[in-house]
């Protein structure tokens, strides 16, 4: 047993003292006796009641003390900066909180004082998974006015879009809007994010110490550390490890249409570790063919020095490993169509649609061929957007593979305006042979996590590569013993050419370790067949599975794939949980 703490009585102020005797006065022995019970259990419920009262007191004291730091991330870009954010912000002295968006505590936005948003865009100006609560709270009319407030927004996106950095202006506009004061005007990055981020951050910095200088002047301030203190990770975006290849393996037929590639690389002592669910990224090289293709029809000499951003290299090592060549980007566009002046590029420019059309259907080089313009090579240099890492879902579980990590790889290789097209990413991977080495680094998806309940039940629906992720659940589950069962949904083209894993899928059928898998080949018969088509005939059973607690998982093409199967789901909600359009969508 604990002992109880000692407590030291201090005697009243006399002023309190007098008032004490005043009231006393006059009462006998019992009432005084009745009034010392009283006063104790006064005295006994006040720590509780202060208690209960301090969580409020101490957010609003906090909060009006702090730095928050808000970020929405869909590819991890927009984490990273806001991580830096608050290292720098603690390592200057200041109280700062980090939150994901959809971790933020939305009732405690009319309490802050210092507010910095980093967010990132996707597709057509949507917010990232982990902040549409956070959007659609401040949106709505339960956000509240917010005048002392001070703020600053960065957004990230992808200029390739037409709602570029939307969802970033939106909230920028929005808080202000609702009262509070924009510290300083919006940054907008694009997918070079450190051109932009990296000015955006020092002058967030600059403005967090002076909005905040009482409190960081102050000997009693103190730094509040989002989390436990950890060790730093040696491997990361900015400084990848370089992992050797074990394996690189065609899993589609060699006849087919689809060359799908499973690679094994080796983490060895690195140190790096994930869980189901991350991404691994690899830093790519772009194929010598196209290259040497750009420095052709340009006219260039690919060994001349260009000095850029305070690095020089000869131009041929800048278009192989620090430019994007294989995404067209609209900036370059821009920038072309002003040096060609031709009046077919000048109409594409001037459509939304086709030019949206041409970012997704050219490569840098299919530009530059159909419409000739001259560039040196050190304004081409500056004007290419710089070469980004690709993310892919991993396909294994640490604990099965030991230190390896396993991807599903699919080539992009197809014929277009007369020439061949790779992508940089999978091509580079795939022709890395066992004992070649790739920059990695791994890239966590906290969204993307298996249940913490063991026992609960699993629809993992993934077509394509997007199995990839289910492999490493699956694996996962069956190292720790999972009491829940495991459903996949599989689909591709042909059963024969593209059956991805179906071996390993079979012998988990055989071992329990994956209760039940639905297949769909549409090109297998004369009427196509497809996921979302099994998800409709196996409706009732997995409405039934949902009912009870199973997790759903979807991974694949989000603008096709996903668009469909999130229809059919909604169709199996209504259809066999009597539920009409609307509850369905909440569902």
């Amino acid at each position: 047993m604990s002992a109880e703490p000692i407590r030291t009585l201090v005697p009243l102020p006399e002023e309190q003292a007098g008032l004490l005797s005043r009231l006393v006065d006059g009462l006998d022995q019992s009432a005084l006796i009745w009034l010392s019970g009283y006063t104790a259990g006064l005295a006994a419920r006040a720590p509780l009641a202060a208690r209960e009262a301090a969580p409020l007191a101490a957010v609003e004291a906090a909060v009006s003390q702090q730095l928050t730091i808000v970020y929405g991330s869909q590819t991890g870009n927009a984490k990273r900066v806001a991580e830096k954010l608050a290292r720098e912000s603690e390592a200057a002295g200041l109280s700062v909180r980090l939150s994901r968006a959809d971790a933020y505590p939305l009732r405690e936005l009319k309490s802050e004082r210092l507010l910095y948003v980093v967010i990132s865009t996707q597709g057509d100006g949507d917010p990232p998974d982990d902040a549409r609560g956070f959007v659609e709270f401040l949106a709505s009319k339960r956000a509240p006015r917010v005048e002392s407030l001070e703020f600053a927004v960065l957004g990230l996106g992808d200029s390739s879009y037409a709602k570029f950095c939307a969802v970033g202006t939106s909230i920028d506009e929005r808080l202000a809007e609702l009262g509070g004061k924009r510290l300083f005007g919006r940054g907008e990055a694009d997918v070079d994010v450190d051109t932009i981020a990296q000015p955006w951050l020092a002058r967030a910095l600059n403005s967090a110490r002076e909005a905040l200088k009482s409190t960081t002047s102050s000997p009693t301030a103190k730094v509040t550390p989002l989390r436990p203190q950890r060790a730093p990770v040696i491997w990361t975006h900015e400084r990848p490890y370089s992992a050797e290849v074990l394996v690189n393996q065609r899993i589609t037929a060699s006849g087919g249409n689809k060359d799908v590639r499973h690679i094994e690389l080796a983490l060895g002592d690195s140190g790096l570790t994930y869980e189901p669910g991350d991404s691994l990224g690899v830093w790519p090289s772009n194929p010598p063919a196209l290259v040497d293709a750009i420095v052709d029809v340009l006219k260039l000499d690919a060994q001349q020095p260009v000095t850029h951003e305070s690095q020089t290299l000869p131009l041929r090592d800048w278009l192989l490993e620090k430019r994007e060549l294989t995404r067209l980007a609209r900036p370059f566009v821009f920038a072309h169509a002003q040096r060609a002046r031709h009046d077919d590029l000048d109409a594409v420019v001037a459509s939304p649609v086709a030019f949206l059309k041409m970012l997704f259907d050219y490569q840098t080089i299919d530009l530059l061929r159909a419409y000739p313009a001259e560039w040196n090579a050190q304004e081409l240099v500056a004007a290419l957007r710089p070469l980004q890492p690709r993310l892919y879902s991993i396909a294994s579980s640490l604990k099965s593979v030991d230190d390896e990590a396993h991807l599903t790889v699919a080539l992009v290789d197809y014929e277009a305006f007369g020439i061949r097209h790779t992508g940089a990413a999978s091509n580079f991977l795939a022709e890395r042979s066992a004992g070649a080495r790739a920059p990695i680094f791994i890239e966590a998806n906290d969204r993307f996590r298996l249940p913490q309940d063991p026992s609960r039940d699993l629809i993992m629906i993934g077509p394509g590569t997007g199995v990839a992720p289910f492999r490493g659940f699956v694996q996962e589950r069956a190292v720790v013993g999972a009491k829940g069962r495991n459903w996949l949904f599989f689909g591709n083209p042909h059963f024969h050419a593209d059956f991805l894993y179906q071996l390993e899928w079979q012998r988990a059928l055989k071992r329990g370790e994956l209760h039940r898998l639905d297949v769909a080949f549409s090109r297998d018969q004369r009427n196509k067949v497809y996921v979302q088509q099994r998800i409709r005939s196996r409706g009732r059973e997995l409405y039934a599975w949902l009912e009870s607690g199973a997790h759903l998982y979807v991974c694949g093409d989000a603008s096709r794939m996903a668009i469909d199967v999130h229809a059919a789901l909604r169709d199996v909600v209504i259809e066999h949980g009597g539920k009409n359009a609307e509850d369905a969508e909440c569902r």
